[in-house]
């Protein structure tokens, strides 16, 4: 008997996955920016109301939050998070996005889904229909969060800030996981930090600008980012241990847009990841100190300005919340589809939740990689060449992928709600 077999809930799943594949589908052809995602926030909380919930939307702007009360029992809070990538999607399958969408700053952008958040909300909906339809099975109250703008590290927060603490109940756990490369139906995880903490800043050089024929007349702003962007790359090199870990990644630099006209100032993006707040704290002031120096002995006319934009916290998972939830995953999936990874260097805003309600909680990985691809890559020492999330190309398997994703919330959740 497989364990499916064994739980009449999970037995559900294949009946729903050709509902939840065509929402799929549907969410990944309609991408939409952070806090702009009224669309798909509309899809989650009709998805909710069919299947019984108390659904309250636009909290935190867009968000959606779904209550299910069945009994007496724990409550345990699901988290999902809506919002796409301004990429242009480069997958070529029928279902590929081809939206367009005005940004924040007013330009007009391609959307895509790039980062799996659309699988993020398929999976949420499949499991809160999949406990709708099993009530018998459990006890307690469902709370299920479909978030808005994770990729600009405000949604979250904003949810909090539109009182999500003061209107719904106080979860027992909060729970919520990724899609990432890794052989599709595979779940990594680990105890303590999950994803690293992340601070991205701007960074303004002032300069002075010139014909490209009198560079003597100039304090070149170019040249001053150049030897900014170069000397960055030390601080990781030279001053992290090799014990430690951080990664310092330069995105973005602008200057200029004439070949021979020498600009009064260029803008550098970047963004730093770190496992460890000393470490952070001494990154941040590494970069502060190399800037400022830069543009001193380049003569610059006034200090550099330097303003931070996203920042995300160190998500960190409960140690005894989390053997829990491994110790569920291990009594239902094959001992081979469960690994213990690594600190992702990537990072969410997800830990919020959970940090600031003063609860515990478990972000795991979902493996979305064909698995034969996969294994053909590691056997070739290419898995470097995989699409990864944020890439144009980054596109999760439909199958096992989907009902992966359901499966583990409904075996997570079920660890805390009584039967």
């Amino acid at each position: 008997m497989t364990p499916n077999q064994a739980n009449p809930m999970l037995a559900k799943i294949p009946g729903l996955v050709p509902e939840l594949e065509t929402l799929y589908a549907d969410l990944h052809a309609h991408p939409e920016l952070s806090m702009q995602e009224t669309r798909t926030a509309g899809l989650a909380a009709d998805r909710l109301r069919a299947a019984g919930y108390e659904v309250a939307t636009g909290v935190g702007h867009t968000g959606v939050v779904g209550l299910l009360r069945n009994g007496t029992g724990p409550t345990v809070m699901l988290r999902a998070d809506m919002d796409a990538l301004p990429v242009e999607e480069a997958t070529g399958v029928s279902y590929a996005s081809k939206v367009k969408a005005t940004d924040r700053e007013g330009k007009t952008v391609p959307v895509m889904h790039a980062c799996g958040h659309d699988m993020h909300v398929t999976w949420l909906v499949g499991a809160a229909t999949l406990l709708a339809r099993a009530r018998e099975g459990w006890h307690g109250t469902i709370m299920t969060v479909f978030q808005p703008a994770e990729e600009t590290a405000s949604g979250a927060q904003a949810m909090i800030d539109d009182g999500l603490f003061k209107r719904f109940p106080k979860p027992e756990v909060v729970l919520g996981q990724h899609v990432m490369v890794g052989p599709a139906g595979n779940i990594g995880g680990r105890t303590g930090a999950i994803t690293s903490a992340a601070d991205s800043l701007q960074i303004r050089l002032f300069g002075r600008g010139a014909h490209g024929s009198m560079p003597q007349a100039s304090i070149d702003p170019v040249v001053m980012a150049a030897a900014t962007v170069l000397r960055l790359q030390t601080i990781v090199s030279r001053e992290v241990a090799a014990a430690e870990s951080a990664v310092v990644t330069v995105g973005s630099l602008q200057a200029g847009t004439k070949e021979n006209v020498i600009p009064d100032e260029a803008i550098i993006k970047l963004n730093v990841r770190t496992f460890d707040e000393n470490v952070r704290k001494r990154v941040l002031a590494a970069i502060e100190r190399i800037v400022n120096a830069e543009a001193a002995a380049s003569g610059a006319p006034r200090p550099p300005e330097i303003t931070p934009l996203d920042r995300y916290a160190l998500v960190m998972n409960d140690p005894e919340a989390t053997r829990r939830v491994v110790d569920a995953f291990r009594q239902h999936f094959p001992a081979d589809r469960i690994r213990e990874t690594g600190p992702a260097s990537a990072s969410e805003d997800f830990g919020s939740f959970g940090a600031e309600w003063g609860v515990p909680s478990v972000f795991w990985f979902v493996g979305g990689t064909d698995p034969e691809t996969y294994a053909k890559a590691k056997a070739a020492g290419r898995l470097n060449e995989i699409p990864t999330n944020h890439n144009p190309r980054f596109l999760p398997v439909i199958h096992p992928t989907l009902e992966t994703g359901v499966e583990t919330l409904i075996v997570a959740a079920r660890a805390w709600l009584s039967a």
